[in-house]
């Protein structure tokens, strides 16, 4: 999509976000990436609004943040805590935040928010080149599931009640592992566009970034709950380790 850059979800999402952007998984997710980041020092890259960032500080995290947004940021600093929390604001396949950390994360399929392969690549370089020797950079990201397109294109409702709807729409590129979505929402106030462009990559692939950046997979599960990672699962959790 055209005009749409590192910022543009924060200018659209920031003031719905913690309304509309919760998976229910925030309890679980805090619980298995705590135990990797204590107790060293933290970095997340897409830090928002500080859904995971905030609770994880309150368990005593020394946790440090990279957002492409100010918007989001604005958001965090205005809870509770959130003032506390260093964040670099940029790009985070190119911005570096000082020092080095011993866990980087990567949650929510933001990767997939990086529009090119290059992109991811080099999200995955510079994660790397943040990590202190021995630190590990997890990833949550989904599994593609391709079955939803019909001549590459989806439509499905999201939210239908009485006074409001919303519709997502897709278009999906199969050359650039592309997806298109557009998100209608019509209510009584009026009717609003939501567009978010995502480039999903398989989970070898992923492997294969991590490889180019000199990280080695150490762990894959299924879900928060480290359970198995199969040919049934939908995400995938994986954690990848720099060499000491």
């Amino acid at each position: 999509m055209k005009k749409y850059g590192p910022e543009t979800f924060g200018e659209l999402n920031a003031d719905e976000y913690d309304l509309l952007h919760n998976p229910g998984t925030t309890d679980a997710a805090i619980d298995l990436l705590s135990e990797f980041a204590l107790p060293g020092r933290t970095l997340e890259l897409a830090i928002g609004t500080g859904r995971v960032a905030l609770p994880m500080a309150a368990r005593g995290c020394r946790i440090e943040g990279i957002e492409a947004s100010p918007l989001m940021v604005e958001k965090l600093r205005e809870k509770p805590g959130g003032q506390d929390i260093p964040v670099t604001v940029g790009d985070m396949s190119e911005v570096r935040a000082e020092g080095d950390f011993d866990f980087i994360f990567l949650i929510f399929n933001t990767l997939y928010n990086l529009t090119s392969q290059a992109a991811q690549v080099k999200c995955f370089r510079n994660a790397a080149a943040m990590l202190a020797p021995g630190g590990a950079f997890l990833i949550e990201a989904f599994v593609p599931d391709l079955s939803q397109f019909h001549d590459h294109r989806s439509v499905k409702p999201r939210h239908v009640s009485f006074g409001a709807l919303a519709l997502e729409a897709a278009v999906h590129d199969p050359v650039t592992q592309r997806i298109d979505y557009q998100v209608l929402r019509v209510t009584s106030e009026g009717t609003r566009l939501t567009p978010l462009p995502m480039r999903y990559a398989w989970p070898q692939e992923t492997d294969l970034m991590a490889q180019l950046a000199g990280l080695e997979l150490e762990s894959r599960w299924g879900g928060w709950d480290k359970c198995a990672f199969t040919a049934d699962s939908r995400m995938h959790i994986s954690v990848y380790r720099k060499p000491a």
